[in-house]
């Protein structure tokens, strides 16, 4: 095996291939693409376990906290995390490092991605699903929440894309 990485794949086939596992999905299981159901499952599979007490008065919790981790959403995610790293080996392309602004330190870089993540995970609740679930299937399904979705997502990081650009000198 070569050290250096594979090249990466070229963003219309790796579209046009996404488009296609998307359709496979509505097929096979019925459902599209999605994660943030996933980690609101686990987050009342966590909660419960600490303190049943804490997801037993509230309704949405307690159905999921009820419902378990055995589903299709939670299993699509441990593949995505699986298929990602073997990816990722294959190409050549995995290492641990810490990513971010180049003019950022690291301590900056965590604190940025926490702030980001926070902030993706509220908005993904907010929005009722996120990108691959709100984003993807939403709009492959022609819903008009999907496309405003995409158009406030893209907004969002424009945005914060010049915000943030002065750390990527």
């Amino acid at each position: 095996m070569s050290n250096t990485p594979r090249p990466l794949w070229n963003p219309y086939v790796a579209g046009v291939l996404l488009g296609l596992g998307l359709l496979a999905t509505f097929l096979v299981t019925g459902n599209g693409y999605g994660v943030t159901g996933a980690t609101t499952l686990a987050t009342a599979a966590v909660a419960g376990k600490i303190d049943p007490n804490t997801v037993a008065p509230h309704t949405y919790l307690h159905n999921l906290y009820e419902a378990g981790l055995n589903r299709w959403i939670v299993w699509e995610v441990v593949g995505l995390a699986i298929g990602g790293l073997i990816g990722s080996v294959l190409a050549g392309r995995f290492k641990f490092q810490i990513d971010g602004p180049t003019q950022a330190g690291r301590t900056l870089r965590l604190i940025l991605a926490v702030i980001g993540g926070i902030a993706a995970g509220f908005g993904a609740r907010f929005a009722l699903g996120c990108t691959s679930g709100m984003g993807l299937s939403g709009s492959a399904t022609f819903a008009a929440a999907g496309f405003l979705f995409l158009i406030g997502f893209f907004i969002a990081g424009a945005v914060f894309g010049q915000l943030m650009k002065g750390l990527w000198k």
